[in-house]
């Protein structure tokens, strides 16, 4: 098998780190890997805030809800929406710019930020560290806000850990719905994904099972404890502080 084919397949998150250091060499590589990723227009509205100081990968720990897998990475790499550069690139060309006061600029930003944030992922995977994608920052993103110093326009949308992963902990590879359910011929069939569902969530149940965790939820369990409510609750707000508006018009005079 392909070996990128292998990485990818056996893709899973990292949750135990030895503390062991990033090589330097190896973290700017990743960070090149990351930036060469494509962005909507090629305006490149993502800028990475990584966070190397205890203090600070402790605060964001406890800003994601009092995470112990970002506490103890060596490293964290916050992903921003970053509509003030391209603010910027606007002015230098004489123009204002309005697409952070649109639902097109935050989906183009977000869509950017994920496809970034999965190229980052895969670098490290590929030089032996260990990552797991953070949406916990979401919890309070003002909080991250502050403590990252980020202006107006820009928004931290998601984050990464990253470390060297304690070989002796690593985790089994998580089971994914069925492939006929995920990927669709022509046109989509709710049928087909409500069979997945079922499937995928007997599936789930007896993976934990076997890895003698029985306490954790089945597939169903699990995404109504997090889709019944609105569990970050403090997102358009914030968003509407940092000069962003989730809307197809502009605001009138």
């Amino acid at each position: 098998m392909n070996v990128t084919i292998r990485q990818l397949l056996e893709r899973h998150s990292i949750r135990q780190f030895t503390g062991e250091a990033v090589k330097h060499e190896d973290f700017e590589q990743i960070l090149r890997a990351g930036q060469q990723a494509p962005t909507s227009i090629n305006g490149q509205q993502i800028s990475l805030v990584v966070s190397h100081n205890r203090e600070t990968i402790a605060k964001i720990a406890e800003i994601a809800g009092g995470q112990p897998q970002v506490a103890t990475a060596d490293l964290f790499i916050t992903v921003v929406i970053d509509f003030n550069r391209t603010a910027l690139a606007c002015e230098m060309a004489e123009k204002q710019q309005v697409i952070e006061q649109s639902a097109e600029g935050i989906i183009a930003g977000a869509i950017d930020a994920g496809i970034i944030l999965n190229a980052l992922q895969t670098a490290a995977n590929a030089l032996g560290y260990g990552s797991t994608a953070i949406g916990g920052i979401r919890n309070n993103p003002q909080a991250m806000i502050e403590l990252l110093n980020l202006p107006k326009k820009t928004f931290p949308v998601n984050g990464l850990t990253l470390g060297v992963p304690d070989k002796n902990k690593r985790p089994e590879i998580k089971p994914r719905v069925p492939l006929a359910s995920f990927a669709m011929c022509e046109r989509y069939d709710s049928d087909v994904v409500r069979q997945g569902v079922c499937e995928y969530n007997k599936t789930l149940r007896q993976w934990w099972d076997q890895q003698d965790m029985t306490q954790q939820p089945s597939y169903c369990e699990s995404v109504a404890s997090f889709y019944d409510h609105i569990y970050f609750s403090d997102i358009a707000n914030s968003f509407e502080q940092q000069g962003f508006r989730f809307s197809d018009t502009l605001p009138t005079a």
